[in-house]
């Protein structure tokens, strides 16, 4: 009985040393906080600045106004030059307008009068033709025609042309002619040509019109060209409106769901061009940064699994080595929210990804808490699991 109790004695203490000795040689960091990378809202202009109140800590979503950047002094030079030179465009397309106008009334009376020319001047053909076909029936019929008799003689007002020689018997010859002349006369009138008019085959209205048209054609030419002027100016300007307008206000937008961390400037406040105005904490970037010994660190690798524990609450989260940063790591730091204390730069940085914390609502954005994170497994893991259902 005695041994027996001995032996349960001396099982006990091995299990407590085996408990002891396992808990204290498993990698454990020596503090591990809850950290997100920072993002910078910047003066996208030079102006005034004017934010929406907000208050460090409050939470914001990705597209929230932040407020914005106003500068009245911004420079519309350009811009009004280009308005000014559209105008001018304009001016030109409407003064070819006019032209075009005025060259289409000119026109339309020429054809007026161009066709009351030829109307007149075919009903003058056809009344000479009338007449010229009923001479020479008459001298058809008349037998000293064709005889050549001297009294068939052209008398001086029977020839249009002073020149022509009075002949004994010529009157049936010209009578002929005559009628030959005036049919093809009309013929070509009919045709818009007209003959008997000198050198020219076409009135002088007609010849005007002519030149009107010719004209009217150069001017919708010059027309088109002011249009497509006037409509590049047009795109010029809308595209220097905007840009004066971007630089003349510029809103202030997150970039991120997140919350405020720190406020660099006030409503009010000119800034420059690029100028730092608040930061946010970007909450979908969560992880947990930790310090671990030189043995440890050695013994890691990117990708190894780790465990996380809140200080102050029983759950463990599941996660991964994500960076190994070694000793001295402050510079990758400068873009995070919790900076690293003179004790965490003695040892060896390791930044760990821990999804299940971005799915807890306590924790999803709990920037700066602190616990320990575990890199092996431990003899009461099991009694800890139990404990945190």
């Amino acid at each position: 009985m005695r041994l027996t109790r001995i032996l349960i004695g001396l099982g006990v203490l091995l299990v407590a040393l085996w408990i002891l000795v396992g808990e204290q040689l498993a990698g454990v960091s020596a503090d591990a906080v809850v950290n997100a990378r920072l993002t910078a809202v910047r003066a996208p202009v030079a102006g005034d600045v004017t934010l929406v109140p907000l208050s460090l800590g409050e939470r914001v979503r990705s597209g929230d106004t932040l407020g914005s950047v106003d500068d009245p002094r911004s420079d519309a030079v350009r811009l009004d030059d280009l308005t000014m030179e559209r105008q001018l465009e304009e001016a030109a397309v409407a003064r070819e307008r006019a032209i075009i106008t005025d060259l289409d009334s000119q026109i339309a009376a020429l054809d007026g009068r161009t066709e009351a020319y030829r109307t007149a001047r075919i009903t003058e053909i056809e009344a000479r033709l009338a007449h010229a076909r009923a001479r020479l029936v008459l001298l058809e019929e008349d037998p000293a025609a064709e005889d050549n008799d001297p009294a068939a003689t052209l008398s001086p007002g029977q020839t249009e042309n002073p020149g022509d020689p009075l002949l004994p018997g010529i009157a049936l010859e010209y009578a002929r002619e005559r009628v030959a002349v005036l049919e093809n006369q009309l013929r070509a009138a009919r045709g818009t040509v007209f003959l008997g008019d000198g050198y020219n085959d076409a009135p002088w209205s007609e010849q005007w019109r002519a030149d009107l048209r010719a004209r009217l054609a150069e001017h919708r030419s010059v027309l088109a060209e002011a249009e497509a002027r006037a409509a590049a100016f047009a795109a010029r300007i809308d595209a220097e409106r905007l840009r004066v307008n971007r630089l003349a206000t510029a809103p202030l937008t997150a970039a991120v769901d997140g919350i405020v961390w720190e406020l660099r400037s006030a409503s009010g406040e000119n800034v420059q061009r690029g100028d730092e105005l608040l930061k946010l904490v970007d909450c979908g970037s969560v992880m947990v940064t930790v310090s671990v010994t030189e043995s440890i660190y050695n013994s890691l690798s990117i990708g190894d699994p780790a465990t996380f524990r809140p200080q102050g609450d029983s759950r463990t989260f599941e996660g991964t080595v994500a960076r190994l940063a070694g000793s001295g790591a402050e510079t990758v730091y400068r873009n995070l929210a919790v900076a690293p204390s003179q004790r965490h730069l003695q040892r060896y940085d390791v930044a760990v990804d821990v999804p299940g914390l971005a799915e807890d609502a306590g924790l999803a954005c709990a920037i700066g808490r602190t616990g320990r994170v575990f890199f092996a497994a431990r003899p009461l893991d099991w009694l800890r699991g139990l404990i945190g259902q």
